[in-house]
């Protein structure tokens, strides 16, 4: 088996697909999809922006995975400085019900594409992490009002009939979230991959990600790359820049995808060859192994 170094290498380029990108507002959903450009039963990751940030500041980490025969949906909603968490990881869901419930683009040339119900992820970058987690743990029917300090999830065998079929989630620079993202990882019994950034004066790994790695009721491994900053995987420039710390790195970018590339792959397609990627040796980065099991 190759080494999570080689592993790294090979998902940090781009995949064998062509990709195809369309519009979620066709549906009624504000944001952006990534697609190969042909397949069948493919797997899927919904993916949520950072606070005051649009989903466009990572179309290329969403061209890269479909690039690797995964559909990437990007909502563009929750972009004021007053979004909601809670609404944030309602459209998550949401994207991941469209995705998986219709047949994608197609053409006079080419076939429509289809994503398998059975493996289906969520993701997202700072406050999108943190919606990503509370999206993981609620069930998708929940919308009744709760009372105040009620919590926003489930736990028990019930949660787990409820929440479709999410295979795995991944947060990135994760910064806690209203409802308590911290609390809502105790309902959620799948794989999470964590990627902390060690200079991340937004979400500090200890106030962030490690916490919520620590809480995870599933298999739960935590990597810091320790140079990167909070802004790390963004590309272009916008103006929530003056407001949050740190700058796009390339270099990060590209362990980033190569990152969550493997991930979801494994995960979700059940490619163990990808298996070290989570929880190996890959330069630049720490690991801990909060909680394992025979599907970490």
């Amino acid at each position: 088996m190759a080494s999570a170094k080689q592993i790294v290498a090979e998902l940090g380029r781009p995949g064998p697909y062509q990709v195809l990108r369309g519009e979620l507002a066709l549906i009624g959903l504000p944001g952006v999809v990534f697609t190969p450009a042909a397949g069948e039963l493919l797997p899927a990751v919904a993916f949520g922006h950072d606070w005051l940030n649009p989903a466009s500041r990572y179309h290329g980490l969403l061209r890269h995975l479909a690039s690797w025969g995964i559909v990437a949906a990007a909502p563009d909603t929750e972009r004021g400085p007053f979004a909601s968490h809670r609404r944030l990881a309602n459209d998550l869901r949401t994207a991941l019900d469209v995705v998986s419930s219709v047949r994608l683009g197609g053409t006079a040339r080419g076939a429509a594409v289809s994503v398998d119900p059975r493996k289906l992820a969520l993701a997202g970058h700072g406050m999108g992490a943190g919606a990503a987690v509370l999206a993981a743990a609620a069930p998708a029917h929940t919308t009744r009002v709760q009372a105040a300090g009620e919590p926003y999830w489930e736990s028990g065998s019930e949660i787990a009939e409820n929440r479709g079929h999410v295979q795995a989630v991944a947060t990135i620079a994760l910064s806690e979230s209203r409802p308590s993202a911290q609390d809502a990882a105790r309902a959620v019994h799948l794989p999470g991959m964590h990627v902390a950034f060690g200079k991340d004066l937004v979400a500090p790994p200890a106030a962030g990600a490690e916490p919520v790695a620590a809480a995870w009721a599933g298999p739960s491994v935590m990597r810091t790359v320790k140079k990167a900053s909070h802004l790390g995987i963004v590309e272009g420039r916008h103006w929530s820049d003056l407001v949050l710390d740190g700058k796009a790195d390339l270099g990060v970018l590209t362990t980033v995808k190569a990152l969550l590339t493997g991930f979801l792959l494994h995960h979700l397609n059940g490619e163990k060859k990808y298996a070290d990627v989570v929880d190996g040796a890959v330069k630049g980065t720490d690991v801990r192994v909060y909680r394992e099991s025979s599907t970490v």
